[in-house]
C-alpha cells in the first residue's frame, strides 16, 4: 500500500485545498494529513476544529495534529510520496533530501489554475503580512520614542489636506504561466484574475483620508469608465472630489501581467500633453473656494499633464500667501518628470534618480546634489528615496545634523509600487502638525514599509502604523 502525506494549516477548507487533497489521494492508496499545532499555527483556527474539517473529507483517511517537526516526521514514517502545493516547487524544500535518502517522492500539485483558487489569489492582494525591523539607532540618536509617535498621529484628525495631480488606475492582472511558444520565442500566459487598484495622486488622497485627515482631491481624468471607477472609490473613502474630464485623454491606467510573484510586462495606456488653460482655470477657481481651510498642500506629480509650470506656479504663489504647508513629488520612472519646478516647499521626497535628472548632475555625491537642489528650489526637508537602503533625510537647519538615513524598515517586500507615496503622504501630515524632521521620516517609512508588504495600492490606516507602533 502507498501511503501519501500532506501536512499544513488548512483554517478553513476551500477549493485550492481540495484540489491538493484530490490530486495526493490520487497519487496513492492511503492519505494522510498532518496538521500544524495551534503552537505553529498561532493566529489561525483552533486545531480540533481544524482536525474535525479535514476528517470529514472523502480523500483523506487519516488525520492527526502534528506535534513534532515535520522533518522528523517525515524522516521516522517515511511516506511513500509527500504532496506540496505548487506554489513550493521552485523554492527551497528541506524535506527533499530525506525523502531521496528512503526513495521516497516529492510531487507538487498541478492543474489548470495551478491548484489555486480566485479567493487564494484574492488573497495575494488583500493580505498585508508586514515584517518591519526597527531602527533602534535611529530612534535612540533622535530621542524618539514610540508613544510620541502614536501622539502625532492622533493629530491628523485636525488636517484639512488638499492633493492635486495626476490620476493612475493600476489593473493587476494575475496570470498562469502555460511555456514557451513553439512558433517564436515568446512567453505564453493564461489570465486567471483581474484586480484594479485606484493610483498616482489618488492613492495619496486615499492614504491622507483613512490616515485621519479631510481630503479634498482634484485631478482631471478621461471621459470614460475609469473615471466612474476613480469618482465611486474616492467617495466610499469620504474624499470631497474635483475630478475634471478632459474628451482629449483617457484616464491613465497601468496594467501589469504577473505570474508567480513576478511582474512579466506593464502596458501603459496614457497621454502625457499638457491639460488646457480652461482647465487650468477651473482648478484654480475650486481650489480658492476651500483654501482659507487648508492646512497641507501636496503635490504628486507623475508628468502625465496635470500639474503643468503655470499651475504649479499660481497654486504655490496662493500657498505661500496663505502660509500653508507645501509638500510635492515628482515622479520619473517610465516618463521623465522634473522635481526642481516645485519651489518654496516644506518637504520634497524625488529618488535619487530624480535628483540627478532635475540638475543634470550624474556624478556629484548626494549631499552636494541635496544641498543643489535646496539652493535651486529654495526646499526646506529632502526624503531622498534609496530603494533598499532606505531614506536619506537632508535638514536645511545647520543647528541640527544636517543629514542622516532610515533605513528599509520592511523585510517582507511584494511589490514596491507606491512606495513613495506612502512616504509622501504620511511624513508631509507629520510635518504639518509639528513633528520634527526626523520622526517625520520615520513615521514616513513605517508607511512605505506596510505599503511595499501587500500587493497594489492598499490606503493605509492609522491602525496600520498603531500596530507597527505597538
Amino acid at each position: 500500500m502507498k501511503k501519501v502525506f500532506v501536512n499544513g494549516d488548512f483554517n478553513i477548507l476551500h477549493p485550492g485545498h481540495l484540489r491538493l487533497l484530490k490530486f495526493a489521494k490520487e497519487s496513492g492508496d492511503y492519505l494522510v494529513v498532518g496538521l500544524n499545532n495551534d503552537k505553529i499555527n498561532t493566529k489561525g483556527v483552533r486545531e480540533q476544529i481544524r482536525l474535525e474539517s479535514i476528517q470529514a473529507t472523502s480523500y483523506v483517511d487519516e488525520a492527526f495534529i502534528l506535534n513534532t517537526p515535520v522533518l522528523d516526521y517525515i524522516n521516522e514514517h517515511q511516506p511513500d510520496i509527500v504532496v506540496k502545493g505548487k506554489e513550493h516547487e521552485l523554492k527551497e524544500n528541506p524535506e527533499l533530501e530525506i525523502i531521496n535518502s528512503y526513495g521516497g517522492k516529492l510531487l507538487f500539485s498541478s492543474g489548470m489554475i495551478g491548484f489555486s483558487s480566485i479567493d487564494l489569489l484574492k488573497d495575494e492582494y488583500l493580505r498585508v503580512n508586514t515584517k518591519i525591523e526597527h531602527n533602534n539607532n535611529y530612534l535612540k540618536r533622535h530621542n524618539i520614542n514610540l508613544t510620541k509617535l502614536k501622539n502625532i498621529l492622533e493629530k491628523f484628525k485636525e488636517l484639512n489636506v488638499l492633493v492635486i495631480g495626476d490620476t493612475i488606475v493600476d489593473e493587476y492582472i494575475t496570470c498562469e504561466p502555460l511555456g514557451m511558444s513553439q512558433e517564436d520565442p515568446t512567453i505564453v500566459v493564461s489570465p486567471l484574475l483581474t484586480d484594479k487598484f485606484i493610483g498616482g495622486a489618488a492613492i495619496v488622497a486615499g492614504h491622507a483620508r483613512t490616515l485621519g485627515a479631510n481630503v479634498k482631491f482634484i485631478s482631471v481624468l478621461g471621459d470614460d469608465a475609469n473615471y466612474n471607477y476613480v469618482e465611486s472609490g474616492l467617495k466610499n473613502l469620504n474624499i470631497n472630489v474635483s475630478l475634471f474630464k478632459d474628451t482629449t485623454r483617457p484616464t491613465t491606467l497601468k496594467q501589469r501581467f504577473r505570474a508567480r510573484d513576478k511582474t512579466l510586462l506593464r502596458v501603459n495606456h496614457l497621454k502625457q500633453h499638457g491639460i488646457s488653460s480652461d482647465i487650468q482655470e477651473l482648478i484654480i477657481k475650486d481650489i480658492l473656494k476651500d483654501i482659507d481651510n487648508i492646512n497641507l498642500i501636496i503635490f504628486s506629480d507623475f508628468s502625465y499633464g496635470v500639474l503643468t509650470n503655470k499651475l504649479i506656479d499660481k497654486i504655490t504663489l496662493i500657498g505661500k500667501e496663505k502660509k500653508i504647508f507645501m509638500s510635492a513629488d515628482s515622479q520619473s520612472s517610465s516618463q521623465v518628470g522634473d522635481i526642481s519646478k516645485f519651489k518654496d516647499m516644506t518637504l520634497v521626497t524625488p529618488t535619487e534618480r530624480e535628483i540627478r535628472l532635475s540638475l543634470n548632475d550624474f556624478e556629484s555625491g548626494l549631499i552636494i546634489i541635496s544641498d543643489s537642489l535646496i539652493k535651486k528650489t529654495d526646499t526646506k526637508y529632502i526624503f531622498t528615496t534609496l530603494g533598499a537602503e532606505g531614506v536619506m533625510i537632508y535638514n536645511t537647519n545647520r543647528d541640527e545634523l544636517l543629514t542622516d538615513n532610515v533605513q528599509a524598515l520592511a523585510t517582507n517586500v511584494k511589490d514596491v509600487s507606491g512606495a513613495g507615496d506612502s512616504l509622501l503622504t504620511c511624513s508631509s501630515m507629520a510635518l504639518c502638525v509639528g513633528a520634527t524632521v526626523w520622526e517625520s521620516g520615520y513615521l514616513g517609512s513605517i508607511a512605505s514599509a506596510i505599503q511595499v508588504s501587500r500587493m497594489g495600492n492598499i490606503p493605509i490606516s492609522k491602525a496600520d502604523i498603531l500596530k507597527e507602533l505597538s
